[in-house]
């Protein structure tokens, strides 16, 4: 049985930190963006250093007090939000943003957890390379949180998840122990790897303080194109040959549903697909060319070239410029703000298999069909198997008509991607919203051994309460 963080605890726990670094929480730290989760909390703690974590940690695990790490606030599935329960210590790291080293020569940065992913790109930039995380809270989410969650974002096809661009990371257990990892190592085979088991547990194993980053070098042409595809199958077709054609530089493979653009031109007219007509189905794609291969968009036009022979694309537009291309990539950056303001009934993070995804949209939406008057705009990263489909209120009607069928409408959505070999959570996390999912959906065995994980490094079950494993 947890405590509540109380005036006397929070009393107790002042006297051990420099002043102000306990506040009363604002609105912004009990919110997250889609307005449907709101928490509560005794104080916000915001150290400057791991030890202070360290000492934070500490004085929770001993009066028994949950503690909520906040990234940047920008998590959709409630893992930052605690919204019932004793009263928890949240614990953000902003102030702990600062760069501990850059290695270009090995390709590595060593930062804090609380820098933001943004300044985590420009830190990479002045040593000339890229860290190639990119995801549309890139100026407000923190690397810790990206972290925590295994953030997936626009570029995994090429570089992987956050998982796959952290060599080391550093970290305070629930005791208040300190987790040396920051290593820069490629190879080491010293036992179980505690880094990739903190990375992807949302806090609810400890708080990661900082963490050494992989980087690549910046690509010496980038090119970005839009095109109609006859269809999702075909989508997947044009994948293929844009591998087989440019093998290991497809960055970026977006699939983007005519709903997507309807709902810009009813909420962000001022954003508009450059393609005559409305298709269907369009991608977005980017390469990026290493020295020696010339600019990108001869390649991107004989790619057009061939998957318009092979009856794949019907249309497209290949951007000329740097203006062009951000033109390009703000259509597909606006969709889940267009989304936000529409209103969902059910918002759905899935993965499948690269071959399942056609029969996946085409069968989820013959379900929905039968259910009510839905909406539906499915797009996402298509490249990876990770579709964002949200499923919307008919026109001239809000969420608020559909909240009865809500719960139906995610069990209809998740059922199908289980039945499928899929994931029900591909890159947000479970948070919360997921914890019931984990149970009717993941294997038992991998369950059990979640939870004697826990029990080991959590014996008290102080960090983030209610998230994961619920």
């Amino acid at each position: 049985m947890l405590n509540p963080a109380d005036p006397a605890f929070l009393a107790r726990l002042e006297a051990l930190l420099p002043p102000d670094t306990l506040r009363a929480p604002d609105a912004r730290y009990l919110e997250e963006p889609r307005g449907r989760w709101h928490g509560h909390a005794g104080a916000v703690a915001l150290p400057r250093s791991t030890d202070e974590v360290a000492v934070i940690l500490r004085a929770c695990q001993g009066a028994r007090v949950g503690v909520v790490p906040w990234g940047g606030g920008t998590g959709l599935v409630g893992g930052q939000i605690m919204p019932d329960g004793p009263a928890p210590l949240l614990v953000s790291l902003e102030r702990m943003a600062a760069l501990r080293g850059a290695y270009p020569e090995e390709n590595v940065l060593v930062v804090e957890a609380g820098m933001t992913l943004a300044d985590v790109q420009a830190q990479a930039e002045t040593v000339d390379r890229l860290f190639p995380l990119s995801l549309a809270s890139e100026g407000s989410c923190r690397i810790g949180g990206n972290l925590a969650t295994n953030a997936g974002g626009l570029g995994v096809l090429r570089y992987g998840n956050t998982r796959d661009l952290c060599l080391g990371v550093e970290a305070v257990l629930a005791d208040g122990s300190i987790f040396n990892g920051l290593k820069r190592l490629r190879k080491d085979n010293t036992g179980y790897d505690l880094r990739h088991l903190l990375i992807g547990s949302e806090g609810s194993l400890g708080v990661i303080t900082a963490a050494s980053l992989r980087l690549y070098p910046r690509p010496a042409a980038v090119g970005t194109a839009l095109l109609a595809v006859e269809s999702p199958k075909a989508a997947l077709r044009l994948l293929a040959l844009a591998e087989a054609r440019l093998a290991g530089m497809v960055s970026a493979f977006e699939l983007v549903h005519r709903m997507g653009l309807e709902f810009l031109a009813e909420t962000m007219p001022e954003v508009r697909s450059p393609l005559a007509g409305s298709p269907d189905w369009m991608v977005l794609i980017e390469i990026g060319l290493p020295e020696g291969f010339g600019p990108a968009a001869p390649h991107l036009e004989a790619l057009f070239e061939a998957a318009m022979a092979e009856g794949l694309v019907s249309d497209g537009v290949i951007a000329t410029s740097e203006a062009q291309r951000a033109g390009l990539w703000r259509i597909r950056e606006s969709i889940p703000e267009a989304n936000r303001r529409i209103g969902s009934v059910s918002s759905h993070d899935i993965s499948l298999p690269l071959g399942a995804v056609p029969d996946f949209i085409a069968q989820a939406g013959a379900v929905l069909a039968a259910m009510a008057d839905f909406r539906v705009n499915c797009f996402g990263h298509l490249g990876d198997g990770n579709l964002h489909y949200n499923v919307f209120p008919a026109r001239g009607r809000s969420r608020k008509d559909y909240e009865n069928q809500r719960d139906a409408v995610k069990t209809a959505v998740h059922d199908l991607v289980d039945a499928m070999g899929g994931s029900v959570s591909a890159e947000h996390g479970l948070g919360r919203l997921k914890v019931g999912d984990l149970v009717k959906y993941g294997d038992p065995t991998k369950l059990a051994a979640m939870r004697a994980i826990k029990a080991a490094l959590d014996p008290l079950g102080i960090m983030n309460p209610g998230a994961v494993l619920g």
